[in-house]
């Protein structure tokens, strides 16, 4: 069976992963990047071996798949182009700037029978089927995911840049509609919010609170759920957990095991997986779609 042929488009803090992973996948062959900044692009390509492309149709020429890791303006008009020319991709979050265009990628990449997936990288992280495995019926959600300032991503919002992990998170853990949202917002080195908060009311009545900051001194991405006969909490930084049951009236402590793996690799393989075989991936451009339109809807609030 031939190999995939894959490749990144934008090859910068986040495209880099993306290029260091392929190159090391027997399931693929990494044949190709594009960049419109040169001398990253030949800094890539010298690192991994791997050829530049003139121009994104001289990319598309050489890949059966791709990864889109350029800032977000821009996802939308290099994916369509891509998914017109028939290649099955990987954006990056958030899918596109808005919804409208989101919506677009989504049903084209269904139209042309490719698969689309967005990389939410947190569904792919241990922590996160640790907890899958263990989950009855939420009833409270609380998520923080804090970091220093990036210097990068400053085009979007912490919502759309941070925020939007836990958000499409939650939507897949909860599958309820949302029924009432309250948010909050400061912007603080950023035209965007810097740091954010909000909480969602569900339908089936479960709510979360998600607090997002770009600005901490300290990096954290917790997640703790509470439901009827027990109380999770999770480090997806440290890939570590924890679980309290009631337990003949008292509360008993259980360390979660947790098979540590990087959740990028496991993005990617799962990937490769879904162009070679045309599995649906865990994060299709519908499921991004939804947590676009949530995490556009409290930046909206945020404004207000």
């Amino acid at each position: 069976m031939k190999k995939l042929r894959v490749g990144v488009v934008g090859v910068g803090h986040i495209g880099k992963n993306h290029a260091r992973l392929y190159a090391e996948f027997p399931a693929a062959e990494f044949t190709a990047i594009y960049d419109t900044d040169a001398a990253r692009a030949r800094q890539i390509s010298e690192e991994f071996h791997v050829r530049i492309a003139k121009s994104l149709s001289d990319f598309a020429e050489q890949v059966d798949a791709a990864s889109i890791a350029t800032p977000t303006n821009v996802h939308f008009e290099i994916g369509r182009d891509l998914l017109e020319r028939g290649k099955h991709l990987l954006i990056e979050k958030p899918i596109a700037e808005n919804t409208a265009h989101a919506s677009e990628l989504a049903a084209l990449a269904a139209q042309r029978e490719l698969v689309l997936q967005i990389g939410h990288v947190e569904r792919f992280n241990p922590v996160l089927s640790a907890l899958e495995q263990r989950l009855t019926h939420p009833r409270f959600i609380e998520a923080h995911r804090l970091s220093p300032y990036p210097n990068r991503s400053t085009d979007i919002g912490v919502v759309l840049d941070l925020m939007i992990h836990d958000l499409e998170i939650i939507l897949h853990l909860v599958r309820s509609p949302v029924q009432t949202i309250d948010a909050v917002g400061v912007p603080v080195l950023s035209r965007g919010e810097d740091i954010a908060n909000a909480r969602l009311r569900f339908e089936n009545g479960c709510v979360a609170n998600v607090t997002s900051s770009r600005i901490s001194p300290e990096s954290m991405r917790k997640i703790r759920v509470f439901q009827e006969d027990a109380y999770l909490s999770l480090d997806y930084q440290n890939q570590s957990g924890e679980i309290y049951r009631r337990v003949g009236g008292k509360i008993e402590r259980e360390e979660v095991e947790i098979e540590r793996e990087e959740p990028l690799r496991r993005q990617l393989a799962a990937f490769i997986e879904c162009a070679s075989t045309g599995r649906a991936p865990k994060v299709s451009g519908f499921e991004a779609t939804a947590a676009l339109e949530l995490a556009v809807e409290i930046t909206k609030r945020i404004q207000l």
